[in-house]
């Protein structure tokens, strides 16, 4: 099985664009894909694959009241078939007061004498859900910043895929994610592994090219890098759907360097799925 979340600690660098893009290459090639939104802005995965959903609705069930066993329903039904059969559990705005909720259920547990750890809910979830038994791949897409929503993220999947901006400003990004990862190793005992680093928004200057040979002579797997992309993305984000489908229906022309940047990501999904141990396809739809 193959588990992972982007996680970036600068913003703007493509984190849900790569979520997206990745769970579509991942379902095209005959995986089953569910792809969890734990972000908390509107312009999430939720939003990006437009299932009809109501976020702002607090009498459904949502994957927050799973997380603080308060559930409305069974798990499977929290989630929404999008493009290419990926099942999408779409984000709510209870996210936003999660560490409040999850805090509460720490008190109530350590006043019955009982054990609670905040940031092992999502695992418990997803163990309890048999979602192994269920997917191939999962996908958590989340808040980039410190705190319960990455926690629970980074405990529930052990794997993290970085979108990277070339730039001096991205180089701090990364040694900043090493010290998170560092923190949450050390103070919750559980091993998280870097998986990829993606180089987004890559002109190929040289200073981009020193700061992609540190990048790899620092020991972080970088099997793709991503050339500046703009229009695409932002269409796809404007059409509510993956660059796959975006360039299929919504582009009049293919342009030989879109193709080109979907067949890296397909590249990248292949990579992480053979370091998973999943087959690999031997022909992508």
């Amino acid at each position: 099985m193959l588990t992972y979340t982007p996680v970036s600690e600068a913003g703007g660098v493509g984190k849900t664009t790569t979520a997206a893009t990745l769970a579509v290459s991942h379902a095209r090639a005959g995986h089953d894909v569910l792809a969890i939104d734990m972000d908390t802005q509107n312009g999430s995965l939720t939003y990006f694959f437009g299932p009809d959903y109501d976020r702002g609705n607090p009498k459904i069930d949502n994957l927050v009241r799973h997380l603080v066993g308060r559930p409305k329903g069974n798990f499977q039904n929290l989630t929404h078939e999008v493009e290419h059969g990926v099942d999408l559990i779409p984000s709510h705005n209870m996210l936003e007061d999660l560490h409040e909720f999850l805090l509460n259920e720490k008190n109530q547990a350590e006043k019955l004498g009982e054990s609670y750890s905040m940031y092992h809910q999502l695992h418990r979830v997803l163990r309890e859900a048999n979602v192994r038994d269920h997917y191939d791949v999962v996908i958590v897409d989340s808040a980039g910043k410190a705190g319960p929503i990455l926690y629970n993220a980074l405990v529930a999947v052990r794997n993290v895929v970085i979108p990277f901006e070339a730039t001096a400003k991205g180089q701090e990004s990364i040694e900043g994610l090493d010290d998170l990862v560092d923190g949450l190793e050390e103070n919750i005992g559980v091993d998280v592994g870097v998986l990829a680093v993606v180089p987004i928004g890559y002109k190929d200057t040289r200073d981009q090219r020193e700061i992609l040979a540190d990048l790899r002579n620092s020991g972080f797997p970088v099997p793709i890098v991503i050339g500046e992309r703009g229009s695409l993305m932002e269409g796809s984000w404007k059409q509510q759907c993956s660059p796959y489908t975006y360039v299929e229906e919504h582009r009049n022309r293919k342009r030989e360097y879109e193709l080109d940047t979907l067949d890296q990501f397909d590249e990248l999904a292949r990579h992480l799925e053979r370091d998973a141990g999943l087959k690999t396809p031997e022909v992508t739809v």
